[in-house]
């Protein structure tokens, strides 16, 4: 190929990208929402019910057996816990339920981080909510914050003998895996908030971390082996 057919293919391609949306990636939890949305639908599901608690009680020696080796083992057990006994059907019911109530709750969410969102939809981008959350759960509640035309990656539950189980936790590397399996492998900005967001920060252009205390900063900063952007959302 002669230089200057190089030199137009070269800038045909630049072109190609700069028409392409920026894509831009969203935790929920820490990020769009104060707490943790899941949590506190299971803790929901133990209030709600007086056997559940008691089932739990009972499996205190299963749960003290497992957190030496794994605080995410005895964490599944309560989860599955709260699940039993709820079907697929019944399940999205009870979480879109929920999901309603949480979206009424005053300064459960960031304002500023919804603001920040719709900004980027405003101006063309390309928004996913990566997160760890469940997907029905993040999607009825975004929905319910009007929110829409958003694509969402979030952790997946299956149906199993006694109930609705964990089936993937989307987390860390996770959500990168997940990215690349939605067939997204670059993206421009992502919004974080943990340590544990640093998998899908380091390939941005722009790493942004809310509400990040200064030692988490630093921590954030070093496994990055650069700077981030910080911002306080309310």
């Amino acid at each position: 190929m002669l230089k200057g057919e190089a030199q137009a293919v070269s800038a045909d391609a630049v072109g190609v990208d700069a028409a392409l949306p920026r894509v831009v990636l969203f935790d929920f939890d820490g990020v769009l929402m104060h707490g943790d949305a899941f949590y506190l639908f299971m803790r929901e599901r133990y209030r709600r019910s007086w056997w559940r608690p008691l089932l739990a009680l009972l499996s205190t020696p299963l749960l003290l057996l497992q957190l030496p080796f794994s605080r995410r083992l005895p964490a599944r057990v309560l989860v599955r816990i709260a699940l039993l006994g709820l079907g697929e059907r019944h399940y999205q019911a009870a979480a879109n339920a929920f999901a309603a109530s949480l979206a009424r709750r005053p300064r459960q969410f960031c304002r500023d981080g919804l603001q920040a969102l719709r900004r980027h939809q405003a101006q063309g981008d390309r928004v996913i909510v990566v997160t760890g959350c469940e997907h029905t759960l993040v999607s009825g509640v975004l929905q319910q914050l009007g929110l829409t035309d958003l694509e969402i990656l979030a952790s997946q539950l299956r149906t199993g003998w006694f109930g609705m189980r964990p089936l993937r936790h989307n987390v860390g590397r996770r959500k990168v895996q997940a990215l690349a399996g939605h067939g997204v492998t670059a993206w421009q900005v992502a919004y974080g908030d943990s340590i544990f967001d640093v998998a899908m920060l380091k390939p941005a252009t722009e790493a942004v971390l809310v509400n990040g205390t200064p030692a988490l900063c630093k921590k954030v900063e070093k496994a990055l082996g650069r700077a981030i952007t910080r911002v306080e959302w309310f």
